[in-house]
């Protein structure tokens, strides 16, 4: 390792930015099984006043679960000690997890989901009962309705792969409807767009064909031409696409696939710079989606649970996943009998006649949609709008700070971006020899995330930038002027880039283990089976 020693010390403190002073807590601590003695209790649990159910033998228990034994200051002490030993959107400047925005999700909206209102239902409970809950759902269709431009929306889809599955699973089945299911089997896709809408189609049994971007960064529109035929089922497309480029020629893209009897989908996970100036259906499209727990604020949550909200024409409204919430009119009987009061609407579930079926169980991810209605009602439509241009304009200063960065390029510089940039390190590679993901390393010993892309590295050596809407001008700042920093190392020193992290939990993981399933332990029993030298418990 090199001897060069952090940097702290020397460190301008004026003016501003200077790079704060950060040091990860590391508690070498348990997990909650290896701490467990038997004994140990967190809580008293009374005796019950009456006799227990007595279970059939079938479902009874034969030994007690093999539950972790601990007090209750043992289980505060471990879980606040490992959030010390984690970066979050709570944590840090979180503008370096590009193609997944990553903003603020208010705190009262939390509240709201903990309220025992929403957070003791049960999906079984009968729909007299769930009412309110109900409303929101549908409530919040027609926001998206609105801001799609769609005749309606499925909120079931557990996550955004989700929702671009059960996308597919409806173009299917309008296909099989026109008897054209077995004949339509391709499905195009663009480079730059998520990878989840490739891996959806294979999964669903299509092929699937892949649009290169051409030298203006947009699909080659041309290779769409050639592409499109009698085989076409859909086209699957991000945009703005991972680079933040719009295509200002998609409706030609959408219009092409109409032609060959295709149908359009539109993936808008990377919604968050057109809310309130574009809507998929007003470019042609016949599906489309959204992450609520990225444009519309709801936790990402360490990758879940997220929540997916699928927009469709009034031509695949019969395919849509079910149920779907429906408002109806309280019949006389209805009021008389008290099942609602008043004048208020019935909300009621209901299964589109050619359903694909559910999702996921249940309605929805109860608590996320909540969230995004309430994050939605509080902007309002001008609100909205206001989200989408703040967005853009963080993006494009951070632009301006990253693209002055010696070694640093924007590939496609001539081109406008929306709300993210995929820039390249390719320059300091060369001069360096240090990667991007060497650099997103070290920019850990200073509090901050960092992404690089996904795979295959198109632009080489990318690092991916998303600001949303949630961040100041100042962490704009100190942002760049950590990656500035960082840059600056690693001409002057390279090894003591590569040997980063210095301040974190961990130093580097040994990838050995990542690709030999013989040694993951997804849960305590394969592990002490695995790694313990003991049966399982």
């Amino acid at each position: 390792m090199s001897s060069h020693t952090e940097p702290f010390a020397d460190l301008p403190v004026s003016p501003k930015p200077a790079l704060r002073r950060f040091h990860q807590a590391r508690w070498d601590e348990e997990i909650v099984f290896e701490l467990s003695r038997p004994g140990r209790r967190g809580v008293g649990v009374p005796a019950p006043d009456a006799p227990l159910v007595e279970l059939p033998e079938s479902v009874a228990r034969r030994t007690p679960p093999a539950l972790p034994e601990l007090s209750q200051n043992q289980v505060v002490r471990h879980y606040l000690r490992l959030s010390q030993e984690t970066l979050g959107a709570d944590f840090n400047i979180d503008v370096g997890q590009g193609t997944c925005t990553m903003k603020y999700s208010p705190k009262v909206n939390d509240s709201f989901v903990r309220d025992p209102r929403i957070a003791a239902l049960h999906p079984l409970q009968p729909e007299s009962t769930v009412q309110g809950v109900l409303e929101v759902y549908w409530r919040l269709e027609q926001i998206l309705k609105e801001i799609s431009g769609m005749a309606r929306v499925s909120l079931q889809p557990g996550a955004g792969s989700a929702a671009i599955y059960a996308n597919i699973a409806m173009i299917r089945a309008y296909h099989a409807s026109r008897g054209e299911g077995g004949q339509r089997d391709q499905v195009i896709t663009t480079m730059f767009s998520h990878p989840s809408n490739a891996a959806c189609a294979k999964v669903a049994g299509y092929e699937v064909i892949t649009l290169m971007p051409d030298a203006d960064g947009n699909p080659d529109i041309e290779a769409l031409r050639a592409a499109v035929g009698p085989r076409t089922a859909a086209l699957l497309i991000t945009n703005p696409e991972d680079t933040g480029i719009f295509n200002p020629r998609i409706r030609e893209f959408v219009d092409l696939v109409h032609e060959a009897g295709g149908l359009a989908c539109y993936d808008q996970a990377n919604a968050n710079g057109i809310l309130g100036i574009t809507r998929a259906r007003d470019a042609g499209f016949d599906l489309c989606h959204f992450n609520l727990h990225k444009t519309f604020s709801t936790p990402h949550a360490c990758g879940g649970p997220a929540a997916g909200a699928c927009g469709v024409s009034a031509a695949l409204v019969p395919f849509l996943p079910g149920p779907v919430v429906d408002r109806a009119e309280a019949t006389d009987i209805e009021k008389a009998e008290g099942e609602v009061g008043g004048e208020r609407d019935v909300f009621t579930l209901t299964t589109p006649e050619q359903s694909v079926g559910k999702i996921r169980p249940f309605l929805g991810v109860t608590p996320n949609v909540v969230r995004a209605y309430a994050w939605v009602m509080a902007l309002g439509a001008e609100g909205l709008r206001e989200v989408a241009e703040t967005a853009v304009l963080n993006n494009n200063y951070l632009l301006a700070k990253v693209a002055r960065i010696p070694g640093a390029s924007v590939p496609w510089a001539d081109r406008r971006r929306v709300e993210q940039v995929r820039y390249s390190w390719q320059q300091l590679t060369e001069e360096t020899g240090v990667h991007s993901e060497e650099i997103g390393i070290r920019a850990a010993d200073f509090g901050v995330h960092y992404w690089t892309s996904h795979h295959p590295y198109v632009v080489p050596e990318p690092f991916t930038l998303e600001p949303t809407e949630s961040y100041s001008r100042e962490d704009l700042d100190e942002y760049a002027a950590i990656l500035a920093h960082v840059a600056e190392e690693a001409r002057k020193d390279p090894e003591f880039v590569r040997n980063a992290p210095y301040r974190q939990t961990v130093h580097r993981i040994d990838p050995a283990s990542l690709d030999d399933p013989a040694q993951w332990s997804p849960s305590w029993r394969a592990y002490r089976r695995k790694h313990g030298g003991q049966p399982p418990a």
